[in-house]
């Protein structure tokens, strides 16, 4: 066998696009569900209220129910999205011959371009499950209301008063500044992750990293990602936790005039870790059910 024919069993799902599905849901509910504490930790620091007021180091675990039930489908949906556009964009598989003459296929890589295309809309698909769910666990973080249920109730609540149109707006408050944030923040991660794994599998010679490998890969990439995109998340958790709704630009002037540039870094330390050590469980557990349920070599 030629050291650059993949190694691969029989596939447990033959479908790429529920591959796709069940590895990313699996990955987002891992990762959201053991790094719940350092989000929270994350939040309170960024909140304008104030480490301490907003609950300090009590109650940790506040809005973990929406975390628990937004984590897999938004994840889900990214990788579908993800996986589809840069298989539909990817070059066709060539055909190689082995040392003993038979044919196989080699899967030509995509370049940087077509990940960070797949990666900026696959992101604008995952919020729409995202952003709904970050509002009200951020509200629950922040010790504005005792529980995730608590915040959703509150702002579905305001239907009567203000409308539906007032709760979707609530619901998805942020959004633009959210996609503002993850777009730049997935077109350095997943371009950087996707160059790493090419390295790596050209120094082992096989068709896919492993788990473990992607998620030390996934870390590196997430922790250079994230240093960069934290003042965008700062400007995110402000508008989340705002009592009223305020334009992007008109909050940017409000944290430059009250707290000057330094705000924008509040909370680096722990957004850096969390997502470097979420990025080793996301893309790595990711990668690892990617692997088994396509029959992949793990070894």
């Amino acid at each position: 066998m030629s050291a650059l024919e993949p190694t691969r069993g029989t596939p447990w799902v033959e479908s790429p696009y529920v591959r796709s599905l069940l590895a990313g849901g699996l990955a987002g509910t891992t990762v959201d569900m053991t790094l719940f504490p350092l989000d929270t930790l994350k939040t309170r620091l960024q909140s304008s209220a104030g480490f301490t007021a907003s609950g300090g180091f009590s109650g940790m675990y506040k809005g973990v129910g929406s975390a628990f039930w937004g984590s897999a489908p938004g994840a889900a949906l990214f990788f579908i999205t993800y996986d589809g556009i840069k298989r539909a964009l990817s070059p066709r598989p060539t055909t190689a011959r082995n040392v003993e003459g038979k044919p196989y296929k080699v899967e030509q890589t995509s370049g940087a371009a077509t990940h960070m295309l797949a990666a900026s809309l696959a992101e604008v698909a995952a919020c729409a499950v995202r952003v709904p769910t970050e509002v009200v666990k951020q509200r629950a973080q922040a010790g504005q209301h005792p529980s995730s249920l608590a915040a959703l109730t509150h702002i579905l609540r305001q239907r009567s008063a203000h409308g539906v149109g007032h709760v979707w707006r609530e619901l998805y408050r942020g959004w633009s500044i959210t996609i503002i944030r993850e777009i730049p923040f997935t077109m350095i991660q997943f371009p950087l992750w996707e160059a790493l794994k090419r390295w790596r599998q050209a120094q082992t010679g096989k068709s896919q990293v492993s788990g473990l490998e992607g998620g030390l890969l996934g870390s590196m990439a997430g922790a250079v990602a994230a240093g960069f995109t934290t003042p965008l998340d700062v400007l995110k958790t402000r508008m989340m936790l705002a009592r009223e709704k305020q334009p992007m630009f008109t909050m940017l002037s409000s944290i430059l005039r009250e707290s000057g540039p330094r705000a924008f870094f509040a909370g680096i330390g722990p957004r850096v870790g969390w997502i470097s050590v979420g990025g080793a469980i996301f893309l790595g557990s990711y990668q690892w059910a990617s692997n088994l349920l396509g029959g992949e070599d793990e070894a």
